[in-house]
């Protein structure tokens, strides 16, 4: 059977960000800066580089920055034009040109069913790749980016797939956790998959950590599922209906940006990662006696 290759992704972005207040009352939580560039670019370019040219951005209100963001700027390229800065305007012009990019508000926040609900018309019969705009995803040394290791799972399997990782006995309740028969040490056919369990509840340690690969069939089970808590539609819950789907525990590491620790954190980790950065944060760290690397 020939499978078709994956060339569209889906970012829902439209929550309102409310566990960074005061940081997103004027801005989206998605352009919250890692290092030194939005969470949202990050997720953005782990698509492109995966081989989705065709991007659906899911906002909500005050979420233009995301569109400004991504969108070409006559005003900046005139200024940098005119002080010749010339790395700057190649980086503004490759930033506007990264892809296809759409976007499409969700009216009202009924959950993560509802927001992929809106790209049923985008999507069309094709499967595509689905990315949280608060996870980011850096892929170990010499491996594909997650997307491309969903879509390299999709082609063998040609089921829904879904990323999962271990998580601690004390995060399971932020997760969705599935159940499932190990294939090897990185597959496993999912049988079930819980929203948010209690600890003593789940099913395993193994979460849902943002990153999917999904088929058309989702949006009608998406149609037929039932609003939950806070009167939600959970994609969780749609999940639960398909005959079959492989979870998959990629070769990354996840960062996830969804609350202020974790923002932190991932800022500090990632800047002592970068080539750049690193070295000037460790000797300022180091001269300041605060702590050691």
């Amino acid at each position: 059977m020939l499978v078709k290759q994956v060339t569209k992704a889906v970012i829902p972005a439209a929550g309102w960000g409310t566990r960074f207040f005061p940081m997103t009352k004027a801005q989206p939580k998605e352009m919250l800066p890692v290092v030194d560039k939005p969470v949202i670019q990050y997720v953005v370019e782990e698509a492109v580089a995966s081989g989705c040219d065709d991007i659906l951005i899911i906002t909500g209100r005050n979420k233009r920055a995301i569109e400004d963001h991504f969108d070409s700027s006559l005003e900046l390229e005139y200024h940098l034009t005119q002080s010749g800065d010339q790395k700057l305007l190649l980086e503004n012009k490759q930033l506007s040109e990264l892809a296809d990019i759409h976007f499409i508000r969700q009216k009202e926040q009924r959950g993560l069913g509802d927001a992929i609900l809106y790209a049923e018309h985008h999507c069309g019969d094709e499967p595509f790749a689905v990315l949280l705009g608060d996870t980011i995803c850096v892929p170990h040394a010499g491996q594909k980016p997650c997307t491309a290791q969903m879509s390299d799972a999709y082609t063998g399997y040609t089921q829904p797939i879904i990323v999962v990782e271990p998580v601690a006995m004390e995060k399971i309740r932020d997760y969705g956790i599935i159940a499932g028969d190990r294939i090897d040490d990185t597959h496993y056919r999912i049988t079930d998959i819980v929203e948010k369990p209690e600890p003593e509840d789940a099913p395993s340690n193994l979460g849902a950590i943002g990153r999917y690969l999904l088929t058309p069939e989702i949006f009608d089970l998406l149609k037929e599922t039932k609003p939950g808590k806070k009167g939600e539609i959970q994609l969780t819950d749609a999940l639960r209906k398909f005959q079959a789907s492989i979870g998959l525990v990629t070769a990354c590491t996840r960062y996830d940006i969804g609350d202020k620790p974790g923002w932190m954190k991932s800022n500090l980790e990632l800047t002592l990662k970068h080539s750049v950065f690193g070295p000037i944060l460790r000797e300022g760290l180091l001269k300041g006696g605060q702590c050691e690397f």
